[in-house]
């Protein structure tokens, strides 16, 4: 059986580790090479750092960051923002980064993904589809976001899956910061549209909610920052908790 992945997520602005709710009222959470080793520590599976205004505000990656993270990590590491073209990817990974992430410019060139699969492979490459609700359905959002695509997101998930990426990256939009629990309703239907893992992202705050995600939302992972930035939810507790109602954890922690 395939264990279910934890990931410890750091948006990062300006160099700092920042957290709001649904993209809003960001709040200092420290400094991303001591919280990326703090989580690593209590068990987080991997950490994403994700540089949450490059693209909004049209600069690459500070990989300055990157690197000092990374130099503090044992477990896998993916970076995202402000990610355009392949040699920008390249650098994230000359910093140190396993994978990358990319959003904004996927959208724009679907056709971004397949080259950076080409040549670092496709598990290098998770494809972040930030989701709102919209008339009944899922729309891509996009530029940390800010800005809806008109694009549906299970569509865009089986389209991002055929060109090349390795894994979905899936923020609920509607859910983020709110602590009230993943929407294992959209995380799903995208797991049931594609055949590459899902990581669910978006309202996390209890380990119960971690448990619905595995079991009704069919996620591979599940990503989470307000409640391990905040010492809410102990990633190690998390694990025990989940290990208790059988969810295949990497065990011992």
């Amino acid at each position: 059986m395939l264990t279910k992945r934890i990931i410890a997520c750091l948006d990062m602005d300006g160099g700092r580790v920042v957290k709001g709710v649904q993209f809003k009222n960001l709040r200092d959470a420290g400094d991303p090479a001591e919280c990326a080793t703090t989580h690593a520590r209590n068990g987080a599976d991997e950490i994403v750092l994700l540089d949450i205004t490059a693209t909004s505000a049209n600069r690459r990656t500070l990989l300055d960051a990157v690197r000092r993270t990374a130099r503090s990590l044992f477990v896998p590491f993916t970076v995202g923002g402000g990610i355009r073209q392949l040699e920008d990817a390249a650098a994230v990974f000359d910093a140190g980064a396993d994978k990358i992430a990319i959003n904004s410019a996927a959208v724009r060139d679907p056709a971004l993904i397949g080259r950076i699969a080409g040549r670092f492979g496709s598990q290098a490459v998770v494809v972040a589809i930030d989701a709102g609700k919209v008339d009944g359905g899922f729309e891509v959002f996009v530029a940390g976001g800010r800005t809806p695509t008109g694009r549906d997101a299970i569509q865009w998930a089986r389209e991002a899956a055929a060109c090349g990426a390795g894994e979905i990256l899936l923020t609920s939009m509607d859910r983020d910061g709110t602590q009230s629990g993943f929407d294992c309703q959209l995380v799903r239907e995208v797991a049931e549209a594609v055949s590459i893992p899902v990581i669910a992202s978006g309202g996390a705050g209890s380990a119960l909610d971690f448990i619905e995600v595995f079991r009704d939302g069919r996620a591979d992972a599940a990503l989470a920052a307000s409640i391990f930035h905040f010492g809410i939810e102990d990633i190690a507790q998390l694990k025990h908790e989940l290990h208790g109602v059988g969810v295949a954890v990497r065990w011992p922690c």
